[in-house]
Order: structure tokens, then C-alpha cells, then sequence
């Protein structure tokens, strides 16, 4: 029983007062532990698997954590497209001189497309296309060089559209599509030495998948190439694979895939079909890690390499078909293959090295021996795309495919040019992509005129698509006739990159163009007549940088004065308001007047 006494009141409200604060702090800690709980629950499902995905090295530049963007770009005055800014590794790269063939798309990709770059990563040309484009590369075809690649939509998970080709002035000459009713995949095009071309078919078929978890009456992609005589539009071969393969053979988990056309179960999965001097069909199956020698004449399968139906001993321990969800299988003689192993078809293994490799097959002991890997500096994961090119050099030339990035190595694996096209640190998130990478030698002669753009005291000049241009001449108009304009040259300066900046000379006051010339003195284009507008006073004032200077400096000097005894006086009058007598109001109580002040 408590007390009545003024003490005993005080402790009385004192207990109630101290059981309430320990409640409040009880309820703040359980509130604070639910939202720890809470936020750990969210940072582990949504964050952590984001950080993950992160390629944290300690090696790694300023460029490749994306201090530049996801994919750093170069834009230009005097062209509206733009080109990725290329970091190369190590110093003094010796990389091969040949241009770079490449089609970048993704979300930091503003114009996709393919498009062409030198040894150095300069632009020397691109073209935006819609859709989507992919396998971009140099093809022989009649003893002529084209450009080919492919252009579609991919909007059903698979691709829909056609192959293009393009000869040395950037004009397109052929559109190629399957035969039959099929549309066009994205993933392979080649022309044979025989001037025929394979295309590559992913035909969605009605099929029972229920032994690997599907719906009874389901949809399958079916893997189909053709071999076609390009000029006349012939058939001259067709192979299935579900003729000789099995929903068994596949590693690649249906998910809620397969219940209708648009989304079928894609089981197989062929992207790339690659023909030899003996009629032998080199076909790459990623969902079966599998890749199939098929019988050029009756189509049947040869053998097998990897996956479920391998049919040779690996006597390199595993190293030489222990590759899986891999891209580009290639001939690389009687005996001899390469291919992309991409290790990985998702983020859920983030310790998975995708590499180049080399492997030779001894077909009578059936016996498969890794020549050569060929693998990053920077351990690199690329879950799709990719491939291996072999050099007339010797070198091996790899493109990461789902990394933007490209390596050229000696034959024995050194790294010899390493080069990024996008932050490595944040590849694995597929902001920047290109499908395959390749060097080739190429002469372009566009069409098209030089363009150019002027800015008071210069002009920038490029080119889009030309590859023999050695320097620019300045003609500036002689001032005779405006009927029949005659130029004189005044200045010829050396070609900088895909974009030249040429500072206008004082001859040049009125009309002027510019001339590109080839290493042996030839004209190869001029650009349209340039118009040099006078420089009036208030132009000489702008591109005088110290005219410009001055005036600034004046300008802030005048700002900072007129602020400094702007607040000065104000101050002053609050200074001067303050002193032993202050107006207070008062309440008139007859009138109500409460704005009349009396002092103190």
C-alpha cells in the first residue's frame, strides 16, 4: 500500500512515470528490430543478389567500375551517331591492325547497329538499324568482299527476320530468307567456299513434353538449317535435329516454358553451323553442351562431342569436353576445332570462366585433347553469345559476347590486346553486348558525301563508311564568279580519327569546302559547299577566350559588390533600429487598436 504523503505521491508518479518509459523504450526496440528484420529480408532477396553479380577486382580502372557509364561513348559535331569509347590493356597494346567488326546493343546503347572500327577504336563506320542486329562480319562471296548480318525482332524469344549483305559502298545487294515457310534466326550465317550460304531456322513444333516436366500437348523449338544456292534460291540441304536428338539429350530446364507457339521449350538451341572441305556439317547444340559432326549427304550424325551422347575419351582430364552452354564451333582443319565455352547460361554461378578453345579429335582411337584455352585477365563470365576467330597471323581473336569486350591472344594464350567496351565491373548485368566480334581486313567507299560542321574558327569533317581517306584540303572560294564558283586549296591537313578538326585559315572568309584525298593524291569526294558567316565584333568578343575572361571576371566582381553593400546597409539599419528604447505593441483597450506603438 503506498503513502499518502507528498513523497510518497512523488514516488508513486515516479514508478508510473519510469514503467511508462521503459514500455515506450520496449515497444521502440521491437519497432527498430522489426524493421531490421524487414530491411534484411529485402537487401538479401533484392540486393544481395544484385551485388553479386558485381566483377569486383582489384585491378580494376576507373573505366571499367563505370565511372564513365555503362557503356562510355564518343559523339561528334559533324555526324549525329555515336561510337564507344575503347579502353585498351595493357600499355603499348600490340593489336592487330585490321578493323573490328562488331554490333553493340543493350540498355546503355542509344543507336544500335553494326559497325566498324579501327585498330585503335576510332569509328569508321555504323548505321542504326531497328530491331535487332547480330553477327556482324566480312563474307567472300563470288570473289567479291560483302558485309553481312542479321536484322530482325525478338520479340518471341527467338529471332524473326532476314540476312542482308552489302558490298564495299555500304548498298545493300541481297536479303536473304529461308526457304519455305521460316523465318530467319539471329544466330548464324555463312557463306561456304562453294559461294552457297547456311542459314540457321528455329521452327516452334507441337510436341509431348511431359517427360521433362512440360504439358502433354506442348510446343518445342525445333533446330533446322538449310544449305541454299544464294543466286537461284535452291534447296540443296535440310537437317532437323529432333530427327536424332531427344528432349533427354537437353540440360536446359523447361520452367513454365512450352504451353504455347510463342513461347515454346527451347530444348536444343543450335547457334552456329559451320561446313568443311568435305562436306561435313560442324553443328553447336548450347542446351545439350553438345556439338555434332552431321553427314553432308544422307545427314546422319558422325559423332558427337560433350554432353550426353559424347562419343570420345578426354584425354586432357575433362579440360576438352567438360565446355557447356557454348557458342561457334568451328573447323579449324581435317581434325581440329574451336568454340566459345561460355560455361554459364545465368548468374547463378558466379565462379563459371567462360574461355576460347582449341581442340583436337583423333578420330580412329576417338580421342578429343585440349590444344590450347584461352581465357581472360579478368576471369570473365559471359552467360551467352561469344566466339573464337583464328588470325591468318597465328593469333586467336575472342569476343566475350554478353561482356563488352574483345581479346587477341598469341597462340599459345598470352593476352596480346585486351580491349573493353563497356564497364567490366558491371558486365555480368548486360548493359552493353555485342553477340560476336571479329577482325577483318575491309575498303570502304561510301556513296555518300564527307559532312562536315563549322564552328566560328573551324570546321570538323568525317566521313561515315571510307577507308582510303589520307588527308582533308581546304578550297576556299576565288572570289570571281558565284555562277560558276572556281575554289583554290589554302590548307591540307592529315586525317585524325573518324573526325578531323581543321582550324579555318585567314584565306578562308566567305564560301570554302572541303576535299578528301587519298595516300596517292587522288579526289575521292568533297563535301558541299561551307559558308564562313564574317566575324562580327560580338563573334571576335566570343572566340577570344581572354576578351571572354575578362568579361566574366568583371561581371562577378560587379555581382560580388553590389551583394557585399547590398547586405552591408542592411545590416546597418538592423543595427541601428536596436538600442535601450524599442517600440513594443500595446492593446488599446477603448479603440482596439493594435498598431500603436509606445516606447519603453
Amino acid at each position: 500500500m503506498f503513502s499518502r504523503t507528498p513523497s510518497g505521491v512523488f514516488r508513486l508518479n515516479s514508478w508510473f512515470h519510469s514503467e511508462r518509459l521503459h514500455k515506450r523504450l520496449s515497444l521502440t526496440w521491437i519497432s527498430l528490430s522489426l524493421v531490421a528484420i524487414g530491411g534484411a529480408i529485402v537487401f538479401y532477396i533484392f540486393a544481395l543478389p544484385q551485388l553479386l553479380r558485381l566483377r569486383i577486382r582489384t585491378d580494376l580502372s576507373w573505366y571499367d567500375l563505370g565511372a564513365e557509364g555503362f557503356g562510355p561513348d564518343r559523339s561528334y559535331l559533324s555526324f549525329d551517331e555515336e561510337s564507344p569509347k575503347i579502353e585498351v590493356s595493357p600499355p603499348g597494346a600490340k593489336c592487330d591492325s585490321r578493323y573490328t567488326f562488331l554490333a553493340p546493343r543493350g540498355d546503355s546503347i542509344a543507336h544500335p547497329g553494326p559497325m566498324i572500327l579501327d585498330a585503335a577504336g576510332e569509328l569508321v563506320w555504323t548505321k542504326w538499324n531497328s530491331g535487332t542486329t547480330q553477327d556482324f562480319k566480312v563474307q567472300r562471296y563470288k570473289g567479291k568482299e560483302y558485309l553481312t548480318y542479321w536484322q530482325g525482332d525478338t520479340d518471341d524469344n527467338y529471332g524473326r527476320g532476314s540476312w542482308y549483305m552489302l558490298d564495299s559502298t555500304y548498298t545493300q545487294k541481297y536479303e536473304i530468307s529461308p526457304i519455305g515457310m521460316f523465318d530467319g534466326d539471329l544466330h548464324d550465317f555463312q557463306i561456304t567456299s562453294n559461294d552457297t550460304a547456311i542459314l540457321m531456322i528455329y521452327d516452334p513444333i507441337p510436341v509431348d513434353l511431359s517427360s521433362v516436366g512440360g504439358p502433354e500437348l506442348g510446343w518445342m523449338y525445333d533446330g533446322v538449317f538449310q544449305e541454299v544456292n544464294l543466286e537461284t534460291g535452291e534447296l540443296l540441304f535440310q537437317w532437323r535435329a529432333s530427327d536424332f536428338y531427344s528432349l533427354a539429350d537437353s540440360y536446359h530446364p523447361i520452367g513454365d516454358t512450352g504451353h504455347g507457339r510463342t513461347s515454346a521449350y527451347d530444348w536444343l538451341h543450335i547457334n552456329s553451323v559451320d561446313k568443311d572441305s568435305q562436306g561435313r556439317y560442324l553443328v553447336s547444340m548450347r542446351h545439350t553442351h553438345t556439338i555434332a559432326c552431321i553427314d553432308g549427304t544422307n545427314g546422319e550424325v558422325i559423332w558427337s562431342l560433350g554432353g550426353k551422347r559424347n562419343n570420345f575419351t578426354d584425354i586432357s582430364d575433362g579440360a576438352a569436353t567438360d565446355f557447356s552452354w557454348q557458342h561457334d564451333a568451328r573447323w579449324r582443319g581435317s581434325n581440329r576445332l574451336s568454340l566459345f565455352d561460355n560455361a554459364a547460361y545465368s548468374n547463378d554461378n558466379p565462379s563459371a570462366v567462360s574461355r576460347g578453345m582449341m581442340v583436337d579429335l583423333d578420330f580412329e582411337e576417338r580421342q578429343a585433347t585440349l590444344l590450347q584455352s584461352y581465357e581472360h585477365p579478368q576471369d570473365m563470365m559471359a552467360v551467352s553469345q561469344g566466339n573464337v576467330q583464328v588470325l591468318d597471323t597465328g593469333n586467336v581473336f575472342v569476343g566475350w559476347g554478353h561482356s563488352a569486350a574483345f581479346t587477341e591472344f598469341s597462340p599459345d594464350g598470352e593476352v596480346v590486346c585486351n580491349s573493353h567496351f563497356g564497364a567490366s565491373a558491371w558486365f555480368t548485368f548486360g548493359r552493353v553486348v555485342s553477340y560476336r566480334v571479329f577482325k577483318f581486313d575491309w575498303v570502304g567507299n561510301p556513296l555518300t558525301s564527307p559532312e562536315a560542321a563549322l564552328t566560328p574558327n573551324s570546321v570538323f569533317v568525317s566521313w561515315n563508311g571510307a577507308t582510303e581517306v589520307a588527308s582533308w584540303l581546304v578550297e576556299t572560294w576565288d572570289h570571281r564568279s558565284l555562277t560558276n564558283m572556281t575554289f583554290t586549296a589554302v590548307d591540307q591537313v592529315p586525317r585524325d580519327g573518324f573526325e578531323t578538326e581543321i582550324p579555318l585559315a585567314a584565306e578562308v572568309d566567305s564560301f570554302f569546302r572541303v576535299r578528301a584525298i587519298h595516300s596517292n593524291g587522288d579526289s575521292l569526294s568533297v563535301t558541299e559547299v561551307l559558308h564562313r558567316p564574317p566575324v562580327s565584333s560580338e563573334e571576335g568578343l566570343y572566340g577570344n577566350p581572354w576578351a571572354l575572361g575578362a568579361v566574366v571576371l568583371v561581371a562577378l566582381g560587379c555581382l560580388v559588390c553590389g551583394v557585399y553593400f547590398a547586405v552591408h546597409r542592411r545590416l546597418l539599419q538592423r543595427s541601428e533600429s536596436s538600442g535601450p528604447y524599442q517600440l513594443v505593441p500595446r492593446k488599446d483597450e477603448e479603440d482596439g487598436d493594435e498598431n500603436e506603438r509606445l516606447p519603453l
